[in-house]
């Protein structure tokens, strides 16, 4: 079966501020793929809001808004995943096997690592995107299907997050933060690993072994373009290239493999 990623680095969805106002809606062009590559015309949509697990009224608030979209606006089936349902595996292998787009949204990377590896739902997720369903996300959503990533709750310890290893790569979202581009370099040099940094507006699509970037419009960030990074050391120098923004898709060797960078800069 095809595995399919879409990893977003970040972006607002429409949701209610605390000033009474709507957020806007930045990353359409990344739920439009998301739907595509369902190739359903009314797909299933699970979401998840187990980044935010400390609180269920805010994962219901979360789940409400991205129904919104996915609902209303594209016309899928949608249902949700609560935190506290982890641990009834008949309903988590019910909605799973239902699901054909399975969404995790932003919040704290490393206590959601730790709640699925405890109920055992990392291996369930891991089945579920074998089979080929579209898994994706966004920041905390994004990031925990890479071997490691930077987490803002971390930021202080400036440690990273052992996350799910699908990827061989470390991720960092929301990378035109201030502080984050600095741990990202930190980390990489202390794990050896090449790294995938991500802006809001910008989404890495990964269809097996290929991969290719989206972009949204980012200008509510203050962002001129999206974009993503690839950066890795090699012995004491550290290298960056911006990853090319293509209609097609290209090699993930050319992400994840440091001799090929190096043959492309003679």
């Amino acid at each position: 079966m095809t595995k399919k990623i879409v990893a977003i680095g970040g972006g607002e969805n429409g949701r209610p501020l605390v000033n009474g106002k709507l957020a806007p809606y930045e990353t359409e062009p990344m739920d439009r793929e998301i739907i595509k590559l369902t190739e359903k015309g009314k797909p299933n949509f699970l979401f998840m809001a187990h980044s935010q697990a400390v609180s269920k009224e805010s994962q219901e608030a979360y789940y409400q808004t991205m129904k919104k979209i996915y609902g209303e606006k594209f016309g899928c089936n949608c249902q949700d995943l609560k935190s506290d349902e982890l641990s009834n595996i008949e309903v988590v292998k019910k909605k799973i096997d239902w699901a054909d787009i399975i969404y995790e949204g932003g919040g704290d990377t490393p206590s959601m690592i730790e709640l699925w590896r405890n109920t055992g739902f990392d291996k369930i997720l891991y089945e579920a995107w074998c089979k080929g369903k579209v898994i994706c996300g966004i920041s905390a959503g994004a990031v925990c299907w890479f071997k490691s990533c930077d987490s803002e709750s971390c930021r202080v310890e400036e440690k990273e997050v052992e996350c799910l290893g699908w990827i061989d790569a470390h991720c960092t979202p929301h990378c035109e933060e201030q502080g984050r581009y600095e741990i990202t370099k930190k980390n990489l040099r202390e794990n050896g690993l090449v790294g995938i940094m991500l802006s809001d507006c910008a989404a890495l699509e990964i269809i097996d072994n290929k991969y290719r970037m989206i972009t949204s419009n980012s200008k509510w960030h203050n962002i001129e373009k999206p974009y993503g990074l690839r950066v890795y050391w090699k012995g004491s120098k550290y290298k960056e290239e911006q990853i090319t923004m293509s209609k097609g898709f290209e090699d993930m060797n050319k992400l994840l493999k440091e001799e090929i960078y190096d043959k492309e800069q003679i």
